[in-house]
């Protein structure tokens, strides 16, 4: 009996994960395809992902950046919308910009002396700005969610890690369990 739950549970380990994802798929096709409404399926899909290639591509024009720009100041005269259109395009920025924020993860002792560690990135290296001098802004994601927590320490209670972000962010959103190279 032992061995048939040792199967079983082996047998979710590599289904769910599986399933899970090419639902996730799946469901994003058939709603993109479903907007778009054409008959061949896939081809809204298709459609989808040429149409945002083309606006980025567009977007690296230098006449179509006078036009985001004119819509950027449009959007910050609406405060709901300057909240959301402006965080959301910090947030994809981070990630897919060029000039990305989470290049830098860094390991912060949380109260100074103490044995307790997080795993983080550096967001802003000073603040001055503020009128905080030596003070370091670092975000902390939170394991199997899309959300974190910001924080502000000393320069003195951070170390950063020799290991690629895109490594230490795969670990700490699996809650620590992804291995490790």
């Amino acid at each position: 009996m032992k061995k048939l739950i040792s199967y079983f549970g082996r047998g979710m380990i590599a289904i769910v994960p599986l399933a899970i994802t090419l639902y996730t798929f799946y469901f994003i096709f058939v709603k993109i395809d479903g907007l778009i409404n054409f008959p061949v399926p896939g081809v809204g899909f298709l459609l989808a992902i040429f149409l945002v290639i083309f606006v980025g591509f567009l977007a690296s024009n230098i006449f179509t950046t006078r036009l985001l720009s004119f819509v950027e100041r449009m959007f910050e005269k609406i405060p709901l919308a300057k909240m959301l259109y402006n965080s959301t395009k910090d947030l994809l920025s981070a990630f897919l910009g060029d000039k990305k924020s989470f290049e830098k993860p860094v390991l912060v002792t949380i109260i100074p002396g103490s044995n307790v560690k997080v795993l983080g990135f550096i967001t802003k290296e000073s603040l001055i700005s503020w009128g905080v001098a030596d003070e370091v802004a670092v975000y902390l994601p939170q394991s199997y969610n899309f959300a974190g927590n910001l924080i502000v320490v000393p320069r003195q209670q951070i170390a950063l890690l020799n290991v690629s972000s895109s490594e230490v962010m795969a670990f700490i959103v699996s809650g620590g369990i992804t291995e490790t190279k």
